[in-house]
């Protein structure tokens, strides 16, 4: 085999696979990867994601208020604290790191981390990444009447109602692939992608072009799967119970390692010495997780879902191979973040009989005592969760939460003005859903945690396209270069719509012959989540002969049955993935307004899958026979 020389700087007589370990799936999550990973020197990158849709929106009003308030801070700051036990080690193995803890002001983290490797005695040398805050530009399109038709709606952003304080656009890896090649070892980024930070890294190892289109859907698939960090190692795994939980193997779950390869393929495994599992299905259920239909669209390149397929080489450690890449769209995707007022909660406890009509009295009461004020709330909700059992054997069991939510631009309706206090004859949302408790329901019970009652400021997010042209991406390096990436030249026009179809040729369900009567999750594992109001799901089965089953019964008429009374009404997509004997749904805007402003208890959407697993379905006894999940 020739000699080949990589960007980072390695020559060997092999082709070496890139070993990156994600660190971080979100800013609660635990701390050790860092530090425990940095000591492993076969790790080339480390990388982590630390923003989501919720924390944008904090960091985006931040940057927008930093006129007024100078200690703001819009980046994470979280970083910091995992980074410095790991500093050392990095210097030490020659690792890199990538991430996209500087949110909405990468330079001042940059210039953190910076002072920070400095006083612990390393010549790590940091870069940062800038271009994602797109807000000008976006405010000045709107002026022009560009119309940002939200993704999971289609509607024009004039009939939002919101006054937009931020964009941010989702860049793709290629400024993170520039920073390392110009010798950067950490990299501090905004929004990028969440899969961005390891198609840049994989671009600088493998000395990538832009148009190596099937390597860096590669690189995109196995970001994808990473990203979320022990979500692939059996976190949200609903093989949970035997594969975790019965094997005392589910208190360290370990963080996951990618091995990219030049020509693409990856093996997913994990640090060896913790615990969680890397198999087929625990994959295929990160696979699933978030995604849109059979197109994974990125600034760098689109993947092509629908042909993947998984194999078990060994312990811990699953091959993907079956990925299709092709250009990327012009677009990328933004996030705009609007102030939407103030949100409070009471909760009150009812038990045994006559739940429906308690929450009746309640609701009667309440709305009597808010009178014409009623009107000044823009979200007025009264829900009940959970359910009393026939005959219950305890009381708790005979209990349900009743969960009064409201959101109001009007901060002194909500408590939340600028009065240190609230006089006893204030108007108020707490006060009028305190006041009837002496006229209440038999057994009226209140939470008496009341600082959910007094309002705390939420925010409205708005998911649209954006021309990558307009987009001023740079990389600014630790020695004082600014690099300039330029927008991709080789770009596709993809239909708004992705491709959605029920199976063709369903077979009838009596093919199977006699059947049990069973919740569907009882052989069916799933994964759902969201993306801004969109939710997805995706379910799959173990077994070969179990696929025909799923694909024939899982129609989009028959989700709307076992959706039930969650069924908004709205478009349903859906499409297949044969090799992993996977179906998935795309719910559009089937959550409330997504996880910034939802009025309900799944912000996330990750209980929707959930729920569906739990309807009873006729299942072949041919499959049931072989044990449940």
């Amino acid at each position: 085999m020739p000699i080949i020389g990589y960007a980072n700087g390695h020559t060997d007589g092999e082709q070496k696979a890139l070993r990156i370990a994600a660190v971080s799936g979100g800013v609660f999550d635990r701390f050790r990867a860092m530090q425990d990973l940095a000591k492993d020197p076969s790790i080339n990158v480390l990388f982590g994601d630390w923003i989501s849709e919720i924390s944008m929106t904090f960091r985006g009003n931040e940057r927008a208020s930093r006129a007024s308030d100078a200690e703001q801070t819009a980046f994470e700051l979280s970083f910091v604290a995992a980074l410095k036990p790991a500093i050392k080690d990095i210097a030490k193995n020659k690792q890199r790191v990538a991430v996209n803890a500087g949110s909405c002001d990468p330079e001042a983290l940059a210039r953190i981390v910076q002072q920070l490797v400095k006083d612990h005695g390393t010549d790590l040398k940091v870069s940062w990444v800038t271009g994602d805050d797109v807000t000008k530009q976006f405010k000045n399109m709107l002026k022009s009447g560009e119309k940002f038709a939200s993704l999971p709606s289609d509607t024009p952003i004039d009939q939002w109602g919101q006054d937009p304080i931020c964009a941010q656009a989702y860049l793709g890896g290629a400024g993170i692939a520039e920073a390392l090649r110009h010798g950067a070892d950490i990299v501090i980024c905004g929004r990028v992608s969440d899969a961005a930070p390891v198609i840049g890294a994989a671009m600088w190892f493998h000395n990538w072009g832009g148009e190596d289109f099937t390597q860096l859907a590669y690189a995109l698939v196995a970001g994808h799967l990473l990203e979320c960090s022990s979500y692939v190692t059996g976190g949200y795994f609903t093989g949970f119970k035997k594969e975790l939980l019965y094997a005392n193997n589910c208190t360290n779950l370990g963080f996951p390692i990618g091995e990219i390869e030049a020509d693409g393929e990856f093996v997913i495994t994990k640090e060896e010495n913790a615990g969680g599992i890397v198999s087929i299905q625990t994959v295929t259920s990160q696979l699933l997780y978030e995604i849109q239909g059979p197109l994974y669209y990125n600034s760098d390149v689109t993947a092509r879902f629908d042909g993947i397929k998984l194999v078990q080489e060994g312990p811990n450690r699953v091959r993907v191979s079956g990925v299709v890449g092709l250009p990327p769209p012009p677009t990328t995707k933004i996030g705009v973040t609007a102030r939407g007022g103030w949100q409070a909660e009471v909760h009150f406890f009812l038990t045994g009989l006559d739940i429906k009509e308690k929450v009746e009295l309640v609701k009667r009461q309440t709305l009597e005592s808010m009178g014409d004020y009623r009107k000044e709330f823009q979200t007025l909700t009264f829900n009940v969760t959970g359910s009393v059992p026939a005959n219950p054997r305890n009381q708790a069991s005979a209990t349900v939460d009743l969960r009064i939510f409201a959101q109001s631009r009007n901060p002194d309706l909500m408590s939340a003005g600028t009065h240190k206090g609230v006089a006893p004859d204030t108007p108020s949302f707490g006060k009028w859903c305190i006041e009837n408790c002496l006229q209440g329901y038999p057994g009226g019970t209140p939470a008496m945690d009341l600082r959910q009652s007094i309002g705390k400021p939420f925010f409205e997010y708005w998911v649209a396209l954006f021309p990558q042209d307009k987009i001023d991406h740079q990389v600014h390096t630790f020695d004082g270069q600014t690099i300039l990436i330029p927008p991709p030249t080789n770009t596709k026009v993809y239909p708004r719509w992705q491709q959605s179809y029920d199976t063709a040729s369903p077979l009838p369900l009596d093919t199977w012959g006699e059947t049990v009567r069973a919740p569907l999750g009882h052989i069916v594992h799933g994964r759902s989540g969201d993306k801004s109001s969109d939710c997805n799901l995706g379910l799959f089965v173990r077994h070969a002969d179990e696929w025909d089953w799923l694909r024939s019964l899982l129609s989009v008429g028959k989700l709307r049955e076992l959706l039930e009374e969650e069924d908004k009404g709205k478009k349903i997509d859906r499409f297949e993935i044969p090799a992993l004997y996977a179906v998935h749904f795309l719910l559009r805007d089937h959550l409330d307004r997504g996880a910034n402003s939802s009025s309900t208890y799944d912000i996330l959407g990750k209980n929707v899958c959930e729920y569906v697993r739990c309807k009873l379905v006729d299942i072949p006894k041919l499959f049931y026979g072989r044990g449940t999940i």
